[in-house]
């Protein structure tokens, strides 16, 4: 739904966890990476939805030449 994408968009990009954030054991599962890097990935594609429809608006809303 374009309403969920505008919504992902106007949050802001995930917090970059911090090198102390992790335990660096490899036992967590998921690892706070793995957490960061799915929540990025969503946000991105959320990102590049939204800029794709609002070009896409923009042009259709620009009066004839």
């Amino acid at each position: 739904k374009v309403e969920d994408k505008c919504y992902e968009v106007a949050t802001e990009e995930p917090e970059k966890p911090l090198r102390d954030d992790c335990c660096g054991g490899g036992s967590c599962c998921p690892c706070i990476w793995d957490v960061y890097y799915e929540k990025l990935a969503k946000w991105k594609e959320a990102k590049r939805e939204f800029d794709e429809l609002a070009n896409n608006e923009s042009s259709d809303t620009r009066s004839p030449d």
